[in-house]
């Protein structure tokens, strides 16, 4: 879960959003069923297919060719749907070309749902970046797609860190040092973070934008390193706890008992017993008359 989780976390500080055009001069723009992209939310229906019209500027000296548009939704820093489409035209300087054309979305249902980051991007011969325009796509997929899974796997991931790191504390078997218990938890709270963004994602609350997702993840984050470091010590003895009122306390006490040697002396043989923790005074001498010949 570490390493899953701090992987993702680097994408999102290294990732950066796309420029409206990959040089000044170069504008685009693009409706999808007659809605201007890039104002408002594109909704993405699987089961209807969407008529999407592109216009390109072309404000340099030199042609531009244009050979495929691209719809891409990607969010954690992952490309959770991509379509392509081979258009190829050209748009001579200083003018302007549209372009349009039909895509199929039926595969979208298995392949995200929720409210993603969405770019619709126009790519040379090279697959490089002429222009793109940014949107947020609310994509109606289902519950079980790919990213819909994504989600669940982290918080099944996340409960594991937490169960992993409860049952250390519980089993007094955290480290010594208070910054490695508060690592511990770090896997924990950055699962937690992940999890917020997905689900207000999935709920079509907040696309998981940079801007959105770094609060959560930092501040989860923040919150299980501080629970961490605020353990107690594992070699700190467990509290004593009071014998409750009316409860009695039984203490056995045990003795042993050895036996000397008799004397083996003409007359009479002695016996001699002995307890652990008596009064010698109490000592009990006991003396009887050998039988005649001798000891027995």
């Amino acid at each position: 879960m570490g390493g899953v989780g701090l992987l993702l976390f680097c994408g999102i500080f290294l990732g950066t959003a796309p420029a409206q055009a990959v040089t000044g001069a170069v504008t685009a723009n693009a409706t999808v069923d007659g809605r201007p992209v890039g104002e408002d939310t594109l909704l993405l229906d699987p089961a209807k297919t969407a008529k999407i019209s592109v216009t390109v500027h072309n404000g340099t000296s030199d042609a531009l060719h244009v050979k495929t548009i691209r719809l891409a939704g990607t969010a954690l820093a992952l490309t959770f749907f991509a379509y392509d489409t081979a258009l190829p035209f050209d748009v001579p300087a200083g003018q302007s070309v549209t372009r349009s054309f039909v895509l199929d979305l039926a595969d979208l249902d298995g392949q995200a749902t929720g409210l993603l980051p969405t770019e619709l991007s126009l790519l040379d011969g090279e697959r490089d970046a002429i222009a793109v325009i940014d949107t947020t796509g609310d994509v109606r997929g289902s519950a079980w797609s790919v990213y819909g899974i994504f989600g669940l796997s982290v918080l099944a991931l996340t409960l594991l860190a937490w169960a992993g790191a409860l049952f250390a504390l519980a089993r007094r078997r955290l480290p010594a040092n208070r910054w490695q218990r508060a690592t511990r938890f770090l896997p924990a709270g950055i699962g937690t973070g992940l999890v917020a963004v997905i689900s207000l994602s999935v709920l079509r609350v907040i696309a998981p934008s940079p801007a959105a997702e770094i609060p959560f993840i930092l501040g989860a984050a923040a919150v299980a390193l501080a629970l961490g470091y605020l353990t107690p010590h594992p070699d700190d003895p467990a509290p004593e706890t009071e014998p409750e009122p009316g409860s009695t306390t039984r203490t056995t006490v045990s003795t042993t008992t050895t036996a000397t040697t008799p004397a083996t002396t003409p007359a009479t043989a002695t016996l001699r017993t002995t307890t652990a923790n008596v009064d010698p005074e109490a000592t009990v001498r006991l003396t009887r008359p050998m039988p005649p010949g001798g000891a027995a």
